[in-house]
């Protein structure tokens, strides 16, 4: 296994993490976001007020996106496993 080999490795695999991260990160952003509005606007400074939306709506984006995540991580790993002789050379 050459450098060249595990430096396209690794880049494969942190890319393939940060897509897996995008939906419930961009999700976050956006209620965050809604949520900072809302506090701005009525000057209501509760710390749960922003927690919950958040969680609860990260939980939502996972349950609907897992299926396309799921895909991605069977594809990296599937990729990876049949790459593995050519790895050992």
């Amino acid at each position: 296994m050459t450098t060249d080999m595990v430096v396209a490795l690794s880049r494969q695999a942190i890319e393939t993490a940060l897509f897996l991260a995008l939906p419930m990160l961009g999700v976050s952003l956006v209620v965050g976001v809604i949520i900072s509005v809302l506090q701005a606007a009525t000057q209501i400074q509760e710390m749960t007020l922003t927690f919950v939306p958040k969680i609860l709506s990260m939980f939502i984006a996972l349950l609907i996106a897992f299926p396309w995540m799921m895909d991605k991580m069977l594809n990296f790993t599937r990729e990876l496993l049949m790459n593995i002789p050519t790895y050992i050379r």
